[in-house]
């Protein structure tokens, strides 16, 4: 079902940048618009995970660095049947964590020093297991797409505001539009880009929990993490910028009311109250 639902939400970004690539130029905006989100894509595939690493300092660690870290990796890594990723550690007492790579056999975990400080290594294994869930998934390039296409769509979107405002955009031939219509549509496509993008991500993060609870076989070590780490990010918030708050395993940036429609990641006690029902439902 995660998996139908994020298609679906795949497909209606595809179909909003078609629509705003249509409203600022015809045929030949779909055109550059298709161009244009595949260049951003093939660049996020390779080279997104150097760059985010890069952006919270991370350093790559081996099994000597903190055998405990590196071990419930490798162990778990080995219970889900991945590749052994690179792990990371980020120099900061927010406890947090996440995943990145474009595909199993080029990914890496990364985790803060205040994670580690908190959780016990049950709770530390619940964590990890969540993220090793993302690789074996492949939710990061899902999410890498989402976030490029609602990227691309948003400037696109604000080309096609100038591009009405000074006599551009659909030519008289076109059918429909107008400077009305391009306007409005340039403003309320990138909010509608922006909830679908937050719609997969908190899909793909229901999944990762469900996956992870397989892959550690306990989901009360993440249900009793996640408690741990949503207490403790509110006391110690992180320096995260909004493009990557998605990849973390905690919403790294705070807001309720209105703004949780674009959060990227379910409600707190929904998440834990499904692995609390799987501990009692399966057995691991």
């Amino acid at each position: 079902m995660n998996m139908l639902k994020t298609t679906f939400l795949m497909g209606l970004l595809t179909v909003l940048l078609v629509i705003i690539g249509g409203a600022m130029g015809g045929k030949g905006g779909m055109t550059f618009a298709f161009i244009m989100a595949g260049a951003m894509n093939f660049f996020s595939y390779w080279f997104s995970d150097k760059i985010v690493l890069s952006m919270y300092g991370a350093r790559q660690i081996e099994e000597q660095d903190d055998p405990r870290f590196y071990g419930v990796v490798r162990r778990l890594a080995i219970n889900a049947g991945l590749p052994m990723p690179k792990v990371y550690l980020i120099d900061s007492e927010t406890p947090n964590a996440f995943a990145t790579g474009r595909n199993p056999e080029h990914a890496a975990v990364a985790a803060t020093s205040g994670i580690l400080r908190i959780l016990s290594e049950d709770e530390l294994a619940g964590v990890m297991a969540h993220e090793l869930a993302h690789v074996k998934n492949r939710d990061i390039l899902i999410s890498t797409l989402a976030a490029t296409f609602a990227g691309a769509i948003t400037w696109l979107a604000h080309m096609a505001q100038w591009a009405a405002v000074f006599g551009g955009g659909r030519s008289d031939d076109d059918e429909g539009g107008g400077l009305f219509g391009t306007i409005l549509l340039a403003v309320l496509a990138p909010i509608a880009a922006m909830l679908i993008q937050m719609a997969i991500s908190r899909s793909r993060e229901f999944g990762a929990d469900a996956g992870g609870a397989g892959i550690c076989h306990n989901p009360l070590s993440l249900a009793n993490a996640l408690q741990k780490l949503e207490m403790a990010n509110q006391r110690i918030p992180m320096d995260a910028t909004p493009a990557t708050a998605h990849m973390f395993i905690v919403n790294p940036l705070t807001g309720g009311g209105l703004m949780s429609l674009f959060s990227t990641h379910p409600p707190m006690a929904e998440r834990i109250a499904r692995l609390q029902e799987m501990s009692r439902m399966h057995s691991y």
